[in-house]
């Protein structure tokens, strides 16, 4: 059972016949479900990238939510509050999911405000421009779907099947964002010139989004054994630029890299190095918008106390009742 593993975790080694048999069902691409035993390095492996992942579609819904009201036409106005709307109950899946790991969404909650626990550092870019909603879209749900498909075959159980609904949504998000960019691409100087901006600024945070270089990741190799990920950084990287690079080109705007060409040899793009420097120090939490959006969510957090306070008197009058 489950609640054994974490005995044996918090007692001493855990058995060496029980790792060998839950690599074995690993390997015969059996789900791990939350009352099966899993040795504790799996546990937190899953904490720490479901509850990022859960903390990333929350952070995520801030650069977007301030377009609401000044999106150009009701018909975007719409579109994009159904997204937002869509990311909020993204985050939510995942946050369930991961409790079944035996962690509260209070402590997930603490750790995020707290600077403990990381989203992605896509969110802290700032969104000047409503082409940014386009570029968001496009390449950042672009991305996320590049990551998250595979995460639909993931190896633990409530996580793969909270993605399942997740990267269908997500596959909107993407058209959404390209038909935004198509629009102001085709449109006057201006607006393209504005969506060429967005594309200039969006371009290599969204390369960072799939995480370090394979030799420098602490985690891959562990988490594709265990088959929590299917692919590693590098790989998701290269795809997402051989599928996104020839969209640019219909559209006529330039990916914003001197070192971008097609590798004949290769059979795939050749391109530049990424910033790893503005990445750590994103990450660390001196990018562009960090403060502002854990002060957003610190405030959201303070001002939603008393729903929190009254379902929990629901709660308890319904225990009472029963």
């Amino acid at each position: 059972m489950y609640s054994q593993g974490l005995q044996d975790a918090k007692g001493g080694p855990e058995p060496e016949g029980l790792l060998k048999a839950f690599q074995k069902r690993i390997d015969n691409e059996e789900k791990i479900e939350p009352r099966d035993w899993m040795p504790e390095a799996y546990r937190k492996t899953l904490i720490r990238q479901m509850s990022q992942h859960a903390h990333s579609e929350i952070v995520g819904q801030l650069p977007e939510g301030n377009w609401i009201t000044r999106a150009p036409t009701l018909k975007r106005k719409m579109i994009l509050l159904a997204k937002v709307q869509d990311e909020a109950g993204h985050g939510l899946y995942i946050y369930s999911a991961t409790e079944t790991l035996g962690i509260t969404r209070e402590e997930m909650t603490r750790q995020l405000l707290s600077g403990e626990a990381k989203y992605s550092s896509i969110f802290n870019y700032p969104t000047p421009s409503w082409a940014d909603m386009g570029a968001i879209g496009w390449l950042v749900d672009g991305a996320a779907i590049m990551n998250q498909v595979p995460l639909c075959r993931a190896s633990y159980g409530p996580y793969a099947r909270s993605m399942i609904r997740i990267c269908k949504e997500e596959s909107f998000h993407q058209r959404q964002g390209y038909d935004i960019m198509t629009t102001l691409a085709r449109g006057s100087n201006a607006q393209k010139k504005m969506a060429q901006d967005a594309l200039n600024r969006f371009w290599w945070p969204a390369l960072m989004m799939f995480g370090p270089s394979d030799k420098d990741s602490k985690h891959s190799v562990q988490s594709m054994q265990w088959k929590i990920k299917r692919f590693s950084n590098d790989d998701l990287r290269q795809k997402f630029v051989d599928v996104t690079v020839p969209q640019a080109e219909h559209l006529g705007l330039t990916i914003p890299d001197e070192d971008l060409k097609w590798n004949e040899e290769r059979g795939h793009y050749d391109f530049g190095e990424i910033d790893w420097d503005e990445f750590i120090n994103v990450i660390k939490g001196n990018g562009p918008c960090n403060k502002e959006r854990l002060r957003a969510r610190q405030k959201a957090h303070d001002e939603g106390e008393w729903v929190r306070k009254a379902a929990e008197v629901y709660q308890q009058n319904q225990r009472d009742a029963a």
